[in-house]
């Protein structure tokens, strides 16, 4: 049976063109969290759930990123025309639609004079910037056929996304109360871009899930982060994430304090889906 299922990938072309279908699903989110965000401005709505609706849009786009990647595999339609593609998605859905909400959320809900303004605009060029410095150098990597262990170098794009996006739906959950969010999110989000070009560590996300059936401790941690995030899920989702983001940081200076034995070196950047036998977080 597996074999006649590979026989019909093989002559089927439509099945090779499944993988550039969810990228383009996947930029297509993206287009529409920027598009939704710039309703905020004329929306009957609260501009922190106009802004959270984006977040959500830009999570959601995740999946299609990881199902990319899978399809490929599946169907055997590695190319280098899904590579350039994945990367381009990747900037409109983690690059420019996370600096797109943040500006516009600190533009929306904070009176600020023209200084601060471009203060926010550097923040958020920054990160748009960085993105696309990782994802511009992810290619390059990928051609000459670098491969990836178990770690990234850098933060991946869309742990930013899911960075920045976590703590928009946060906000939006306490009604506004929490104005420290809009006012370090532009600094936040420039940190971000920050780690995603630096040669930081972190740990490949996908693989740590797919260890955890041989690895007890893995499997405890994952059970009590899941019943966590039960009982709580916007906050635990919060600080799970967050937790991965500064996770890199905290061991990278305990390996220098010599706290922690060092890491093998990583020589690529981050895993993505249209290339020889490559997985994405």
């Amino acid at each position: 049976m597996k074999r006649n299922f590979k026989r019909l990938i093989e002559h089927n072309k439509w099945f090779k063109k499944v993988p550039n279908a969810l990228t383009l699903c996947n930029s297509l989110c993206g287009f529409g969290a920027i598009l939704y965000t710039l309703h905020v401005y004329d929306s009957p709505r609260e501009p922190e759930i106009v802004l959270a609706i984006s977040a959500w849009i830009i999570l959601f786009a995740m999946v299609f990123d990881a199902l990319d990647g899978f399809a490929a595999r599946i169907f055997n339609a590695g190319s280098m025309h899904g590579l350039q593609m994945d990367s381009l998605a990747d900037m409109i859905t983690f690059g420019v639609a996370p600096a797109i909400v943040v500006a516009v959320m600190a533009h929306s809900m904070r009176d600020m004079k023209p200084y601060q303004y471009f203060i926010v605009w550097a923040f958020c060029a920054i990160y748009l910037g960085c993105a696309a410095l990782r994802l511009a150098t992810y290619n390059v990597h990928a051609i000459l056929e670098k491969k990836s262990g178990n770690k990234f170098t850098g933060l991946p794009s869309p742990g930013a996304a899911a960075a920045v996006c976590s703590l928009v739906i946060f906000y939006s959950t306490k009604k506004g109360e929490m104005e420290q969010i809009v006012a370090v999110l532009p600094l936040y989000a420039a940190t971000l871009g920050i780690l995603m070009v630096s040669n930081i560590p972190y740990t490949h996300v996908g693989r740590w899930l797919f260890s955890v059936r041989r690895n007890k401790k893995r499997l405890f941690i994952l059970f009590i982060v899941l019943i966590a995030i039960y009982y709580s899920p916007i906050p635990m989702i919060v600080l799970v994430i967050n937790a991965y983001i500064f996770s890199g940081p905290f061991i990278a200076i305990l390996v220098r304090l010599g706290l922690l034995s060092e890491q093998p070196p990583v020589p690529v950047l981050e895993v993505k889906h249209n290339h020889s036998d490559t997985t994405k977080i």
